[in-house]
């Protein structure tokens, strides 16, 4: 088995206010995995006059962006993502990936929520507080 195994994210759901929704990611597609916590600034002009260095360290946010597909006809995908992307309460997602890898996290779509009528994807962010935690 090889140690480094990459590829597609497999399958998204949320649970929301009791109601589970499945989202499906676009095959062969990159999907951006930042997993939040706690961040050193990169900033070059962090530093005092006789040259030592000012640490600043920040939170970040967890976020999962990528295309998923997106039905039309339905408006299952942009119906239910601006229900979320509006609500105080967050929900549960679970994001799948090829590898058997499992995150969950409690979050939101964030940002534009803009369908692509050619490529019929929507460009999904979903981000939240704390960490991205894997499923052991």
């Amino acid at each position: 088995m090889a140690n480094f195994l990459a590829g597609d994210i497999s399958s998204i759901t949320c649970t929301h206010l009791g109601t589970t929704y499945r989202y499906f990611p676009k095959a062969n597609e990159t999907f951006n995995i930042d997993k939040g916590g706690q961040r050193t600034n990169d900033d070059a002009s962090q530093i005092t006059s006789n040259g030592q260095s000012i640490r600043a360290i920040n939170a970040v946010r967890w976020s999962i962006d990528g295309p998923i597909a997106v039905d039309f006809v339905s408006g299952n995908e942009e119906d239910s993502l601006n229900l979320m992307a509006s609500s105080p309460v967050e929900g549960l997602w679970q994001v799948n990936h090829i590898s058997g890898a499992i995150w969950v996290g409690k979050g939101s779509p964030v940002g534009d929520i803009q369908a692509d009528s050619n490529a019929g994807t929507i460009a999904l962010k979903i981000s939240g507080g704390g960490k991205l935690q894997p499923v052991k």
